[in-house]
Parts: C-alpha cells; structure tokens; sequence
C-alpha cells in the first residue's frame, strides 16, 4: 500500500476535476474527506475518464477505523475493482 498526501502529490488548492485528473493519471484511487463536490465531479469525470476510484471518508470517523478499512480494501480487493467506483467508509 502506498499513499500520498494532498501536498506531496501536488494537489493542494487544485479544483476537484484536475484532483481527479492527476490521480488517474498516476493510476492512484483517490481518498478524500470531500463529499459535498467530489461525488458530482466524479460523474463528470466518468463521462470522459476513466478513474481508479474514490474513497470517501467521513472526517468524523476515528483514524483508526479508517486506517484499518483503508487496510481491508487494500488486503482483500483488486484495484481492478474499485474502477470508476466511488465508495463511502466505512464499508
């Protein structure tokens, strides 16, 4: 499992679109606490792109439990499967 942040990966102050863009791009699911835009652009982006997914994470669920849900997708899925899939944690 390898994960960056918003600023390593360059992201940060970046309109949701070219969020979704760069993490296509770099084949890489997108995590994000974002669910107020995101999801609308996420069908925007379908439209065109294809997208390695998105993970939706709710800032009030306690880290721990989003680490180990963050732990279990990754143990017991493909990225094939999450595939222009957009996925509300936890599970």
């Amino acid at each position: 499992m390898d994960f960056s942040s918003a600023m390593q990966a360059e992201l940060v102050g970046l309109p949701d679109p070219e969020v979704l863009a760069v993490a296509a791009k770099a084949g890489r699911i997108l995590v994000t606490h974002d669910f107020r835009t995101m999801p609308r652009h996420f069908a925007d982006f379908l439209q065109t792109t294809v997208s390695p997914g998105v993970l939706l994470v709710p800032q009030r669920l306690p880290i721990s439990e989003a680490v180990d849900q963050l732990i279990l997708i990754w143990a017991a899925s493909d990225a094939d499967e999450w595939l222009n899939r957009i996925w509300r944690l936890p599970l």
